[in-house]
C-alpha cells in the first residue's frame, strides 16, 4: 500500500507536528558530540519551513523512563539544530500542556519549534491515548521522518495519528525504506551482508530472510564464537550464546543446503580482557586457548573479508566485527569500514556502532547510504510491519491533499 508523503501537503500555515529522532550522544559538557541524525533531518525541516508551516519538531532522548533528567533534555539539540538552520530553534518547556499550546500560538510561518524530551512522561512509551491525544491537539498536519523509532508503537509515532487527520513521511523515512527496500527485493548481485555485534539471537530473523537473497554472508563480533562452537571448534572463554548453539548449527546447515557461502573468521585478535594495554596476540580459528577472548578478526580474515566486499554489487552492514571501541580491537571494524567505502558496490550501512564505524574511519562521505535506525532497519529487512510506517495515511486515506506517496514494501 502506498504512503502519503509530505512533498504535496498543502503546509502554509499549518502547524506541523514533525517527529524527528535526535536521539544523539553529548559529551561530558552536554554539547551534540554526533550531530548524524540531526543532519539528516535537515531536508524535511526545510521544506516545512520554506513551504511555511510552523514546524514543532518533537522527538525523544536517551532512556528517562518517564522522570525529568535535566542531562537528558533536548536543549543542546536546539543549539546545534539553530547553527545548521541559521535560524534561531526556540525550545519548550515540555511537549504538551496550555505553555506548548501559547508558545505554538505566538509562531510565525517558517518557525521552528523544538519540544522537549517526549519520555518525560511514561505515556510516551505506553502509547497512552489521552498522551497521543494531548500532542494531537498541537497540531493540524503530523509527519514521521524518524526511520529509527518507526520499529516502536508508542505515542509520538503512532498513537498520535489517530487523533489527526493527516499523518505523512518525511523524506528521510522515504529515503530509509527506499535503499532498504530495494536491497531486499532488487539487489544487484553479488549481494554481500557483513553481519557482526553480539547476539545471534539480535539476527537470527534477518540472518535467516537474507541467506533467501544473499550471495555471501560474512560473520564477525562476538556472535562469530557462537557459531564457531556450533561447529566444535575452540573458542577459549570468547563469548557465546550457550542457548543459541543449536540455532547457529541450523543456520549452517541451512546455508550449506542453499550452496550458500557463509564465511566465518579465519583468525582472530585475542586477549584475556578487553582493555586498553592488555596483551594480544593473532591465532587461527579453533586455536583460542582458555582464559583468552576473541575480541576482533584478524589479518586473514579482513584479507578474505575485503576480498568479498570488493567483487560485491550491492552491500549490506549491521554490527562491528570487533570491540571497535577499543583501540587494540579497532582494525579489524575499521578495515572493512574502508574496504566497503573503496568498494563501487550500492552500500548501505544499518545504522548504530556500524554507522559509528565508517565516521571514526573517515569514510562516511564514500558510503551510498547510512541508516539512521539500526533496529528498525533490521526489523524491515526481517519483513516486520514497522508500527511507525504502518500508521501513516494510505494515500486514499488522505484526502483533500493531493498525494504523493511512496511504496514501503
Amino acid at each position: 500500500m502506498q504512503k502519503l508523503t509530505i512533498d504535496r501537503l498543502e503546509l502554509k500555515g499549518k502547524r506541523v507536528l514533525l517527529r524527528v529522532d535526535f536521539n544523539v550522544p553529548l559529551d561530558k559538557s552536554l554539547r551534540v558530540s554526533d550531530d548524524t541524525r540531526i543532519r539528516a533531518a535537515l531536508p524535511t525541516i526545510r521544506y516545512a519551513m520554506d513551504k511555511g508551516a510552523k514546524v514543532i519538531l518533537i522527538s525523544h532522548l536517551g532512556r528517562p523512563q518517564g522522570k525529568v533528567i535535566p542531562e537528558m533534555s533536548l536543549r543542546p539539540v536546539a543549539v546545534r539544530l539553530s547553527e545548521l538552520l541559521g535560524k534561531e530553534v526556540r525550545m519548550a518547556e515540555d511537549c504538551v500542556g496550555e505553555k506548548v499550546k501559547a508558545e505554538i500560538e505566538r509562531m510565525k510561518e517558517g518557525e521552528v519549534l523544538l519540544l522537549e524530551n517526549c519520555r518525560f512522561h511514561k505515556e510516551e512509551e505506553e502509547n497512552d491515548p489521552a498522551f497521543s491525544r494531548a500532542l494531537a491537539e498541537l497540531a493540524d498536519i503530523y509527519v514521521n521522518d524518524a526511520f529509527g523509532t518507526a520499529h516502536r508503537a508508542h505515542a509520538s509515532t503512532v498513537g498520535v495519528t489517530r487523533f489527526l487527520p493527516v499523518a505523512a513521511a518525511g523524506f528521510l523515512m522515504q529515503k530509509e525504506i527506499r535503499y532498504l527496500r530495494d536491497a531486499i527485493q532488487r539487489p544487484e548481485r553479488p549481494f554481500v551482508a557483513i553481519l557482526g555485534g553480539a547476539k545471534v539471537s539480535d539476527k537470527i530473523g534477518v540472518i535467516r530472510t537474507l541467506m533467501t537473497k544473499l550471495d555471501s554472508p560474512l560473520i564477525g563480533g562476538a556472535m562469530a564464537y557462537t557459531f564457531e562452537k556450533a561447529q566444535g571448534l575452540a573458542v577459549g572463554s570468547s563469548r557465546v550464546e550457550e542457548d543459541k548453539i543449536a540455532l547457529a548449527r541450523e543456520l549452517l546447515q541451512d546455508a550449506s543446503a542453499r550452496g550458500l557461502r557463509l564465511l566465518l573468521p579465519q583468525d582472530h585478535v585475542v586477549a584475556p580482557t578487553a582493555e586498553p594495554g592488555a596483551p594480544t596476540q593473532v591465532v587461527a580459528s579453533g586455536s583460542i586457548p582458555e582464559g583468552w577472548k576473541g575480541l576482533d578478526i584478524g589479518p586473514r580474515t579482513i584479507e578474505a573479508y575485503g576480498a568479498e566486499i570488493a567483487r560485491a554489487r550491492t552491500i549490506f552492514w549491521n554490527g562491528p566485527l570487533g570491540v571497535f571501541e577499543v583501540e587494540p580491537f579497532s582494525r579489524g571494524t575499521l578495515a572493512i569500514a574502508r574496504a566497503i567505502a573503496a568498494s563501487t558496490a550500492t552500500s548501505i550501512v544499518g545504522g548504530g556502532d556500524s554507522a559509528a564505524a565508517v565516521t571514526q574511519a573517515g569514510v562516511a562521505e564514500a558510503i551510498t547510504h547510512i541508516s539512521t535506525g539500526g533496529g528498525a532497519s533490521l526489523e524491515f529487512l526481517e519483513g516486520i510491519e514497522l508500527p511507525g510506517l504502518a500508521a501513516l495515511n494510505d494515500v486514499e486515506e488522505a484526502q483533500p491533499q493531493p498525494p504523493s506517496c511512496f511504496d514501503p514494501g
